[in-house]
């Protein structure tokens, strides 16, 4: 990380620290920090919002819940750690309905949280963009417009604002439901295949 990289890095996340543009959101945990994982790597994830028992408690995305735990085996399964990748959310912060239960992020929050997500994308510039789960699919349309489908575009490279996008199934143990485990393990095989999180897309 160089240091205009830092710097950036750190003015993003004092901005975010003292957003309150979602009302719901407002006294949740800012989950964006050194804890998302390398600035520098080529190979960035966006999940969709922070779990409740996961990011909103431990602060780092992914983590400390059983999605958290599920995500870190696929990882494991290639070999990766959470120090090679970044990792950040469509939301920030933590969407709860009125029970104080995990609820999908409205459209609006999305926007707001929009230009945090084009920013992060631009200042870590990764060579390949994994998307977990549709909702974080779909938030990239705000930055540029898109048609890609989860299910008719899972685990395969796609060309999105001049980058690679390889969208794939949110590890909760819920998205087991339409994506097996076994299936989610190829799709980060397939996935290692392509890229390198040091060195970037490595030649076909």
């Amino acid at each position: 990380m160089n240091e205009k990289q830092k710097k950036d890095f750190n003015g993003l996340i004092s901005e975010v620290k003292n957003c309150n543009l979602c009302s719901r959101m407002c006294n949740r945990t800012k989950v964006l920090s050194e804890d998302n994982g390398n600035i520098t790597s080529k190979v960035m994830f966006i999940a969709e919002a922070p779990g409740r028992l996961g990011a909103e408690c431990t602060g780092i995305p992914l983590h400390g819940d059983k999605t958290g735990k599920n995500f870190e085996e696929l990882l494991k399964h290639i070999g990766w750690k959470r120090e090679d990748v970044f990792i950040t959310n469509a939301v920030l912060c933590n969407p709860q309905d009125d029970e104080g239960n995990n609820a999908p992020p409205e459209p609006e929050e999305l926007r707001n949280c929009n230009n945090y997500l084009k920013r992060t994308i631009e200042l870590v510039n990764p060579d390949i963009i994994v998307t977990l789960g549709g909702k974080a699919l779909n938030a990239l349309n705000y930055i540029k417009g898109h048609s890609f489908i989860l299910s008719k575009s899972v685990s395969q490279e796609l060309s999105w604002n001049k980058r690679t996008l390889f969208p794939l199934y949110h590890p909760s143990n819920r998205a087991k439901r339409y994506r097996k485990k076994e299936a989610q393990m190829s799709d980060f095989a397939a996935l290692k295949c392509i890229v390198d999180p040091s060195t970037g897309i490595t030649a076909s």
